[in-house]
């Protein structure tokens, strides 16, 4: 799989992939969503220009045939050889064909071999347990930390419960 880095003309269908991809009935269509967790926005154009134009932040995008994107990931340089991914995302609609196995292990050999990274960290809601089965059978074990969900921080994310964490998983690359 290719993956180019996106385009500040990307924001507008970036973000509508993402939000089709984690919320919502369109979400539905894949089983990688939030849906069930959330019923606010995942994220806005704003915040995906800013991970275009942060240079610490790489946003990659696979594209289909047509140019259009198809999926997506974001890389996020934590220093020291650790890199964060997260909005691993995979259009609704071509989930369950192998391209979020596919996108997950361009977006590690990227970071590996294109940025210099030896660590991948990620954080699961632990609340979706045939993600984390997922993750750990592409090598993602739990560290042990656990992150309270940012409820001050996003009021704006209709969270469906009061209890919502992540759990940290990392991988040696």
């Amino acid at each position: 799989m290719t993956l180019e880095e996106a385009r500040p003309a990307d924001a507008p269908a970036l973000h509508r992939l993402v939000e089709r991809a984690y919320r919502g009935d369109t979400a539905r269509a894949g089983w990688s969503h939030e849906a069930d967790l959330l019923t606010g926005p995942r994220t806005s154009e704003d915040e995906i220009a800013g991970f275009i134009a942060d240079p610490t932040r790489h946003l990659l995008v696979a594209r289909n045939g047509e140019g259009g994107i198809c999926a997506c990931v974001l890389l996020h340089d934590k220093g020291d050889g650790l890199f964060y991914l997260g909005m691993l995302t995979v259009e609704p609609a071509i989930q369950g064909g192998g391209m979020g196995k596919g996108l997950l292990a361009a977006a590690e050999t990227h970071a590996r071999d294109a940025l210099g990274a030896t660590r991948m960290e990620m954080q699961v809601f632990s609340r979706r347990r045939e993600l984390l089965a997922f993750y750990d059978r592409r090598g993602y074990r739990p560290t042990g930390e656990r992150r309270p969900f940012p409820y001050a921080e996003w009021p704006q994310s209709g969270a469906l419960f009061d209890d919502l964490e992540f759990l940290v998983l990392e991988k040696p690359l």
